[in-house]
């Protein structure tokens, strides 16, 4: 019975070494503890047919570390985002422009994904607007 306890005290004390060396893994964090965006969404309002669009979502680093933009990507061929390519120091900001070709008519909703350096989450901006043909959009102004 001594040999069995000693045994099964002697295991269980290997096995509390062992999770005690083993590395701790935290899950990395969301791009909302490294950044503040002023909005994460931005209506353009009304715009005409091919008259194109850029907007700005500006952000703030209210980390301790320098934050890098690794990559955007739009939902569509018909958006282009480019963004700001330098590190940005923390207190300081960074901007992400989406330009938005207008080529479709009607109700717009457009998505934008951010990918900040050893952040696995991307972060997700949204822009919409109502795209008119040339005459309504004419006749709209004149109102």
């Amino acid at each position: 019975m001594k040999k069995l306890l000693l045994s099964l005290f002697a295991s269980a004390l290997v096995a509390t070494a062992a999770l005690a060396q083993a590395p701790t893994t935290a899950a990395p964090a969301g791009p909302d503890a490294l950044v503040k965006f002023k909005t994460e969404s931005i209506n353009f309002g009304k715009t005409t047919l091919n008259k194109p669009v850029s907007v700005d979502f500006e952000f703030t680093n209210i980390s301790k570390q320098p934050v890098l933009v690794e990559a955007a990507r739009a939902s569509c061929g018909c958006t282009t985002p480019k963004w700001t390519t330098e590190p940005i120091l923390p207190g300081k900001t960074g901007k992400v422009t989406a330009n938005y070709s207008a080529n479709s008519v009607g109700n717009q909703t457009k998505t934008i994904w951010v990918k900040f350096k050893g952040v696995d989450q991307d972060k997700e901006l949204k822009l919409n607007g109502e795209v008119l043909t040339a005459a309504p959009a004419a006749a709209a102004k004149t109102k």
